[in-house]
């Protein structure tokens, strides 16, 4: 049985930015919005009566995100969920619920949560909890350490997986909350992204052109600076927050550091030439274990994701390349005569 526990404080040093616009709430409904996850196949409705029954009225909580609680679930078949409770205490509303919804519909992809019913938002469920919670957590570290090679497959992973919504998906789809806590383990060498409630859908004319928001979405620590200070949002915001979460895996830093954002924190290393420096901003419980070779690489692919001309910022096709080539073995092997 996997074992389960309540959120840990120290996700309380992700804030969220939830400056909104009116167009971004609808303050009509006071219905309260659910979703679940589960590992099953296929897509069907469950009642929320079903999913009262399945989470013991919501008793067990196993995860909290910007605009919702996440409850364990026993769904009577073998499977477990996590039934995704949209809260208007939170910030959530109907909108929220339903642009999740309008996303899942559209995107099917190995590194993506994906969507297995839709009324109540059936979808996939990780037992193994968070890259967060793998990295920054009592619980997680009691685990063992995360190596190198369990860092890059990870990067790999969710690089594919945005380069997927910005490159294929139909349309195009903006996340906007890359961090590590919606980044899903399925083990140790494989994650999936998740929480799509504040993504933005195209089309885009460009997808790599910015388009002004009324609203700055995302989590403090990973959101776009440019986006931040402008209010233009593109695919290149999600880069940037791609090369945090590369900067979190390097260190094994949270995304905030005293005052100071995990990208300030690090610049002056990074930005040296030596990778003798570089070598010191590894994560201290990787006791020295990581390649150079594809620490250049991570620490290369950083800095370009957090330049802050986001037009300057590679895409994720070319990032998520990078990261394959670094990992595979060296294929040049002599032919026989």
């Amino acid at each position: 049985m996997a074992r389960y526990l309540e959120p840990q404080a120290s996700f309380t040093s992700e804030k969220d930015i939830e400056t909104e616009s009116e167009e971004d709430h609808d303050t009509s409904t006071s219905q309260k919005i659910y979703t679940s996850c589960c590992n099953a196949g296929g897509i069907r409705t469950y009642a929320l009566e079903e999913l009262k029954m399945a989470t013991n009225d919501f008793r067990i909580r196993i995860g909290v995100g910007a605009t919702s609680f996440v409850y364990l679930a026993e769904l009577g078949d073998g499977n477990f969920g996590a039934v995704k409770r949209v809260m208007e205490e939170r910030g959530g509303s109907r909108k929220i619920f339903l642009d999740e919804v309008s996303v899942l519909l559209r995107v099917s992809h190995p590194n993506l949560v994906g969507l297995l019913g839709e009324q109540l938002l059936l979808l996939e469920y990780l037992a193994n909890k968070s890259l967060f919670d793998r990295m920054h957590t009592y619980y997680g570290q009691s685990l063992g350490v995360l190596s190198w090679s369990n860092r890059l497959s990870i990067a790999l992973d969710i690089a594919r997986a945005l380069e997927y919504l910005h490159s294929q998906a139909d349309p195009p789809i903006i996340h906007r909350d890359i961090k590590s806590s919606n980044i899903l383990l399925i083990d140790d060498n494989h994650a999936k992204l998740a929480d799509f409630g504040l993504c933005k859908l195209g089309p885009f004319n460009d997808p790599n052109r910015p388009k002004r928001q009324t609203s700055i979405k995302g989590s403090f620590g990973y959101v776009d600076t440019n986006y931040l200070n402008t209010g233009f949002v593109s695919t290149k915001s999600d880069v940037y927050s791609f090369g945090v979460l590369l900067l979190e895996l390097i260190t094994g830093l949270k995304s905030i550091q005293g005052s100071a954002t995990l990208a300030e924190w690090t610049e002056e290393c990074r930005r040296n030439k030596n990778v003798e420096v570089w070598a010191q901003m590894l994560d201290p419980k990787l006791n020295g274990d990581a390649n150079m070779e594809q620490l250049r690489v991570l620490v290369d692919i950083a800095n370009s994701a957090l330049v802050e001309n986001c037009e300057a910022r590679p895409n994720m096709s070319s990032i998520a390349d990078r990261i394959l080539s670094c990992m595979e073995p060296q294929l040049h092997l002599e032919l026989p005569v």
